[in-house]
């Protein structure tokens, strides 16, 4: 019985320099992927692998996903639990430090991955470790990882200052920080040793129970290290160079940095309906504008690469809008549920210029069916609503090599389930669709595309997930691929919202 494999989460076209074919990076499971778009080759994965295998994964996948804790605990899945050792203590730090991956791997997803305009280098987060890593990306397509970054809370987006010098991460708590892209030598700042000096003394202190506490605080004070755990904010000391530069009171859903009339801007869009507009780095906690009409959640934010001025906007609650973000004015909303006559929610919206052709597409969570609009005089006109997938919709490329675009879909569940699998996996497995755009009578036309490239990528496939797992490691999947009905708020929080 054949094994489900892990469907591509990211998908990364690499423009390099002239004389070098264009790659694909690709996520999928807890591996990253490279390929070359010239003959779908493989030319790397991270953590090493055997490329020409992925049947002896398939027991990895099983121990990341076994039943010894929720997802979020999977990172402690190396500790030893026998062992609590002040020198084991250090040797797990030290491993968690050099992003380690010698014994079992500490995730099981790498959710967000994004890659320099140049192709030079590579960021992606993965999930459970609540770790930056960033890669630098050689002429053969093999992917060199530089020190990791272990953040304090999971990241939720991931992007560039216009000069790409600088990341912009902002994690589920709606703390936005900017770091420097490649890490160097940083000295992180201590708390004082001596600690804050203790307000009680022998003269204000009176009871023997109260003198006893005092004389413990003074020895764990002048004694660090005889009993004195560290404080919150001093655990909390990040070892790397970072800034923090604005919050919201909210999840954070989405991050994106624009660059419009020489200036610079980031925008910022979260669960209470939110969209602000920020001054770029380093002024980001100057708020330019709000842009708000959203009656729930906002899942994605994207500004088109050939109308900046504009902003596409898509959330729970089933409508795009398009906004003119500078002044917070929206200029038009177009309703989905109206056109599917379903619940709806917006997974992804991308931007995709190709064969001359700028357009707007729009996945919708637990949905094969592919939304396609154009922008024209301020206004977003519908090109395409009928072109359906092999599976749902997970997320979209342009492929200039190929001249088309490429998108991943889900082959482990049901069309139009998040949580129905199939009985048995498909063979083979169709991982990647591409697709021709033309302009027809009727609007844009997406004309399947049956190119070797794509069907060599869908050959080789990914890390297996067995087919055996039950229930729980199901869910536990499920919750890491289909993301968007964490948001939702309960009805009685809506309507006291309202």
């Amino acid at each position: 019985m054949a094994n489900f494999q892990h469907p591509f989460l990211c998908l990364r076209p690499v423009k390099r320099a002239p004389g070098a074919s264009e790659v694909l990076v690709a996520s999928a499971g807890p591996y990253l992927y490279v390929y070359d778009t010239a003959n779908g080759e493989r030319l790397d994965a991270w953590p090493s692998t055997n490329l020409d295998s992925t049947k002896a994964s398939a027991s990895g996948a099983a121990e990341l996903l076994s039943d010894n804790g929720p997802p979020e605990k999977r990172r402690k899945l190396s500790d030893d639990a026998n062992v609590d050792t002040q020198v084991d203590q250090e040797e797990k730090a030290q491993k968690k430090q050099s992003g380690s991956t010698d014994d079992k791997l500490q995730w099981s997803e790498i959710p967000i991955v994004t890659i320099t305009s140049d192709g030079q280098y590579v960021v992606a987060v993965t999930l459970e470790d609540k770790t930056l890593r960033v890669f630098e990306l050689s002429h053969g397509g093999k992917l060199q990882e530089s020190k990791p970054r272990v953040m304090p809370k999971r990241l939720a987006a991931v992007t560039f200052t216009p000069d790409e010098q600088t990341l912009l991460c902002g994690d589920k708590h709606g703390d936005v920080y900017s770091m420097p892209l490649i890490p160097g030598d940083y000295i992180k700042s201590r708390i004082d040793e001596t600690r804050k000096s203790l307000a009680a003394t022998e003269l204000t202190v009176h009871s023997g129970r109260n003198l006893r506490s005092l004389e413990q605080q003074k020895l764990q004070k002048d004694n660090p290290l005889k009993g004195g755990a560290p404080s919150q904010e001093e655990r909390n000391v990040l070892n790397f160079e970072h800034r923090s530069i604005l919050g919201h009171v909210s999840v954070l859903t989405d991050l994106i940095s624009v660059a419009v009339s020489g200036r610079n801007y980031i925008l910022t869009a979260d669960r209470d309906e939110h969209i602000r507009v920020s001054r770029g780095y380093p002024q980001a906690h100057v708020i330019e504008q709000f842009c708000l009409g959203h009656k729930s959640f906002v899942s994605k934010i994207v500004a088109p690469a050939w109308a900046p001025e504009l902003l596409v906007s898509g959330g729970g609650d089933g409508q795009l809008f398009l906004w003119d973000w500078r002044k917070g004015q929206v200029l038009q909303t177009v309703s989905l549920r109206e056109a599917l006559g379903a619940e709806v929610t917006v997974r992804g919206i991308w931007d995709i210029s190709v064969e001359g052709l700028n357009f707007i597409i729009v996945g919708l969570e637990g949905s094969p069916k592919l939304l396609c609009y154009s922008i024209v005089d301020n206004q977003l006109k519908t090109e395409n609503t009928t072109t359906q997938l092999s599976g749902n919709l997970l997320d979209v490329a342009v492929s200039d090599a190929l001249n088309s675009v490429i998108i991943s879909v889900d082959t482990i569940r049901e069309v139009g389930s998040t949580s129905q699998w199939k009985a048995t996996a498909d063979l083979p497995q169709r991982l990647l669709e591409a697709f021709k755009v033309t302009r027809g009578d009727d609007g844009l036309e997406f004309v399947p595309a049956e190119d070797s490239i794509i069907s060599s990528v869908n050959s080789l496939g990914t890390s297996a997930l067995p087919q055996g797992l039950n229930d729980k490691q199901r869910r536990a999947i499920d919750d890491l691929h289909y993301t968007m009905i964490n948001l939702k708020k309960l009805k009685a929080t809506e309507d006291k919202n309202e």
